[in-house]
């Protein structure tokens, strides 16, 4: 990696050492779907439809959150003192409580339970599982996952109480990201695991496991609901979904965390998951995709199944994934060497916009509107995007539906637009879950 990668990991490093060791209080906002309870706000601040159109307060959280997380449709929260948070969908168990807590408690944050013994310093959320890293670099999980997403052993697709990765015991753990049902974890010496569903080589090549297509991949794409669909197209998605599930029940899973071979002795520095594919940074500065193609989110010509290189021609810093798109912060062209300057690079599924830019959807082209922003991380959801400044200010763009882009309305978004309802705010982080969002700020 060149210097101003280096120089990159370094002061975004040391901007959350600095929140995090602060006295300052925290407090987290949400916005967009409320409808599982992600949003953790009460009906009587989002009213029947269960939606916020604008970044609001979540109540009933402790004052010293460091870090926050969403999942599809749930969120979870660190505080400084190692203690974690749940609210949102439970009905996997995700939330770390009880399965008989009623659905109408779903949307109160609570602490999660099973974890007393351990100093959480960070958690990864997915659909249907929930994961915590102790200060330790242990990695642990729950929730209910037929495709192997727990990685606790063959046929363990549910738990309930935090347990931990054994499979991983010995190595320090710092980041997890979750697909639809497939993982990877990156070791603090830039090693990288993965488990779970691994069809398309979307965790890479694994010992004598074959790589293989998804039973469920399609590319038959249906119109949208309000025009007129043929019976005969209708039949045909159905028949594909039904031959589908039916060889689904021999699906290709590894159940326990394994070392990804395709990086052979070069050590990874970020990772991202969509719903099937999967993004690998390189120290090198090389960026690896996988998995599947089927929106152009690989960003490559080479249509091989594993681990190849995105054709990118900018050199990327770290990297994020929507469902089926993908975005990379990347070192922008300029004259002057000394200056950190970034840019924003995506490419794949842009039905809604969440590219932030026009041009061909498969090749990783820069975001125009961001130019001259100094880029500090970026979170992409469903249909949406955002990225946080050096500035501290929030871009995002996509699907406005449900109030998902925080901007007051519904509307979609084709180019970031600056949520300027937080200015004067001081944002410490920004995350998108599939169709929500959480905003952690200081006060």
């Amino acid at each position: 990696m060149r210097i101003l990668g280096r120089a990159f990991y370094a002061n975004a490093l040391g901007r959350r050492a600095r929140f995090m060791s602060s006295n300052c209080r925290r407090t987290v906002m949400s916005f967009g779907d409320g409808s599982h309870g992600a949003l953790g706000l009460p009906m009587s601040l989002t009213g029947i439809g269960g939606d916020a159109y604008e970044p609001t307060v979540v109540p009933g959280l402790p004052s010293d959150i460091s870090s926050v997380s969403a999942g599809h449709y749930h969120c979870l929260a660190v505080t400084s003192g190692g203690a974690l948070w749940a609210w949102g969908r439970n009905n996997e168990a995700q939330l770390g409580r009880s399965l008989l807590a009623p659905r109408d408690s779903w949307n109160v944050p609570k602490r999660v339970e099973g974890l007393d013994k351990v100093n959480v310093c960070g958690a990864f959320a997915s659909g249907v599982i929930s994961s915590a890293i102790g200060d330790d670099g242990s990695l642990w999980v729950w929730g209910k996952s037929k495709r192997g997403q727990l990685g606790l052993g063959k046929n363990i697709t549910e738990v309930i109480v935090p347990s931990r990765v054994e499979a991983l015991a010995g190595e320090k753990i710092v980041k997890v990201s979750f697909g639809w049902g497939h993982a990877l974890a990156q070791t603090e010496d830039g090693k990288l695991f993965g488990w779970g569903y691994s069809a398309d080589g979307r965790i890479g090549k694994m010992g004598e496991a074959a790589l293989e297509s998804s039973p469920l991949e399609s590319e038959i794409n249906l119109p949208e609901s309000n025009l007129e669909i043929s019976r005969s197209t209708i039949d045909a998605a159905e028949k594909l979904v039904l031959e589908g599930m039916e060889k689904e029940k021999d699906m290709p899973i590894i159940w326990e965390p394994c070392l990804v071979e395709d990086l052979h002795r070069v050590k990874a520095v970020d990772i991202a998951c969509g719903l099937d594919h999967s993004l690998v940074l390189c120290r090198n500065g090389i960026l690896l995709s996988c998995g599947s193609n089927v929106y152009g989110q690989l960003g490559r010509a080479n249509q091989g199944l594993g681990m190849y290189p995105v054709d990118i021609n900018f050199h990327p810093l770290s990297v994020a994934s929507g469902l089926g798109h993908s975005l990379a912060i990347c070192q922008a062209s300029s004259s002057n060497d000394t200056v950190d300057a970034t840019g924003l690079v995506s490419w794949g599924w842009n039905q809604s916009s969440q590219l932030g830019r026009e041009g061909p959807e498969n090749v990783p082209l820069m975001v125009n509107v961001l130019e001259g922003e100094s880029l500090v991380s970026v979170s992409g959801g469903r249909a949406h995007s955002m990225v946080l400044t050096s500035k501290g200010e929030l871009w995002i763009w996509g699907c406005g539906k449900n109030g998902r882009l925080g901007l007051g309305g519904s509307m979609d978004e084709s180019e970031p637009m600056l949520l300027d309802c937080l200015e004067g705010c001081e944002i410490l982080q920004a995350v998108s879950g599939f169709d929500h969002n959480l905003v952690l700020v200081a006060e």
